[in-house]
Parts: structure tokens; C-alpha cells; sequence
């Protein structure tokens, strides 16, 4: 029987595997072949701002942010957040979005973006990404390229290829 407490904490080394396991459980193989896993694999995400609800000493969830670049804008990649089955619709991924994004908001970045369903992500600040010469490293569906301004106009004039901030030039 599960016994629904849960904690909050940032990402260590140790949460990886638990991670990992729950990346294939909820995206399976095809999640190596999506633009966004193309762009984290140009280098780590940003532990900081990454963090996993757990059960004990259980991870049921998590959410990471990876430093990019669109074109020389720095911003944030979203994703992947993946919440365990069992654990789903209980409110787990949301408050773990909610403290990713205020904690990047609260270290000075201004612009996240990502893959994913705008009726989930709104509620977050994302809409889609519309009318910007923006390039993922492969196609993605526009209605699902969202992005969250947190601050004021930082989507405003931003072009360009996105790609990992540690993936050097343009």
C-alpha cells in the first residue's frame, strides 16, 4: 500500500537511476529521437533548479532545467517532468513545476521554454511560441513549442537555433 507523502527536494547524483527509470517508464525508447533530448544531450542540466518528490526514500517524480541558448539568448530547457503512474493526478508534477520555475526565476533567468501540452503548461505562464524564427534541433509540433517569460518581454526579438548552453557556438 502506498502511502501518499510526499517531499520535495532538490536533485543529487544519487536520484539518477530513480530518474532514469522513471524517464523510460513514462516516455519509453522514443524519447532519445525528441528534439528536447537531442539538446540535453549536449550537456548536463542545472541540479539547482532540478528537483524530485519523493516517498520516503522512493522518487515518484521529477523535474529538470537545462541551460540553452536560441541563438545567443540564454534560457532554460523544461523537461523532462515525469511523475510515476501510481502517483499521478495528485498534484506531484505541478508542484514540482512550481518550484523549478521559481526557483529559476529567483536566480535571475528570464526565459524557459518547452515540448509539451499547452492545456498542462499554461497554468504555468507557457503559451506557445508563435510567430518567432525560434529552431529546434529537430521538428517539433508548434502547438506543443511553448515557452514562460519570467521576466517582463524576454521572448521579445529572440531567434535563432536552440542548443545547449554547453554546446559552444552557433
Amino acid at each position: 500500500m502506498l502511502t501518499h507523502v510526499v517531499t520535495y527536494a532538490p536533485e543529487e547524483p544519487v536520484h539518477d537511476a530513480a530518474i532514469e527509470d522513471i524517464n523510460k517508464e513514462a516516455f519509453g525508447p522514443g524519447r532519445f529521437a525528441r528534439a528536447a533530448y537531442r539538446i540535453r544531450e549536449g550537456g548536463p542540466h542545472d541540479r539547482s533548479l532540478s528537483f524530485v518528490a519523493s516517498n520516503g526514500e522512493h522518487v515518484v517524480a521529477s523535474v529538470r532545467l537545462a541551460p540553452i541558448l536560441i541563438g545567443d539568448t540564454p534560457a532554460m530547457l523544461l523537461g523532462p517532468l515525469a511523475v510515476r503512474p501510481a502517483w499521478k493526478n495528485q498534484g506531484i508534477g505541478a508542484a514540482l513545476m512550481r518550484t523549478s520555475m521559481e526557483a529559476a526565476r529567483l536566480a535571475g533567468h528570464r526565459l524557459v521554454i518547452l515540448v509539451g501540452d499547452e492545456p498542462y503548461y499554461a497554468p504555468f505562464g507557457f503559451r506557445p511560441i508563435t510567430g518567432h524564427q525560434i529552431v529546434m534541433p529537430a521538428p517539433v509540433d508548434p502547438a506543443r513549442f511553448l515557452a514562460c517569460e519570467l521576466a517582463p518581454r524576454s521572448l521579445e526579438n529572440v531567434q535563432g537555433q536552440v542548443r545547449h548552453a554547453a554546446s559552444g557556438g552557433a
